[in-house]
């Protein structure tokens, strides 16, 4: 009986150890919008006009090709239609699932901050960070830009009923703030 149950615990144990040295692990660093706007390339906004899955890394995962309409840039550009990678995606019955990464559909308003590294399409720069969403504002009848969910001090704390950090900020104002953090203005 003894030896039954010492060979379930290194089972268990090697299991264990297996298990741990096959996962993988997403880290997200909270970044302010100083440290995005330095960090990208590009600062565009732009409506989503195409999404395609596509097979990666050997048909190990899926991955995600968003086009979309480029409506301006707050920083740099990659031109009037713009191609990047999101991971995760699915094709026929196979998913892939990045915790962090953004997803998109046809029609989303966003504001991106885009990086590239060589002659590859470019990437969204910290994952969901990366990604304002722009709405209609009813009161005012323009747009606003809402602040992603995670973001330097506010994924580390509780949100807080009524925090500036959090409240949607106009598309105009967000654009000026761009500019003058990519011009080496202050900070937010």
């Amino acid at each position: 009986m003894k030896r039954r149950h010492i060979i379930h615990w290194a089972l268990a144990g090697l299991l264990t150890i297996v298990a741990t040295v096959a996962a993988r692990a997403t880290v997200l660093v909270p970044a302010d919008l100083g440290e995005l706007v330095r960090g990208a390339q590009a600062v565009v906004h732009g409506r989503v006009v195409e999404t395609r899955a596509v097979w990666a890394d050997g048909r190990r995962r899926v991955d995600t090709l968003v086009t979309i309409e480029a409506l301006g840039y707050f920083k740099g550009s990659f031109g009037p239609e713009v191609t990047f990678r999101v991971p995760g995606g699915q094709i026929g019955r196979y998913r892939s699932v990045m915790v962090g990464a953004p997803v998109f559909n046809e029609g989303d308003e966003v504001v991106l901050f885009l990086n590239a590294r060589g002659p590859s399409v470019p990437y969204v720069l910290g994952l969901s960070q990366g990604v304002f969403r722009v709405i209609d504002d009813p009161q005012t009848s323009g747009k606003v830009v809402l602040p992603p969910p995670v973001i330097a001090g506010v994924s580390i704390e509780p949100v807080k009923r009524g925090d500036s950090a959090r409240r949607p900020m106009s598309l105009e104002r967000f654009g000026d703030e761009v500019r003058k953090l990519a011009s080496g203005g202050g900070a937010r």
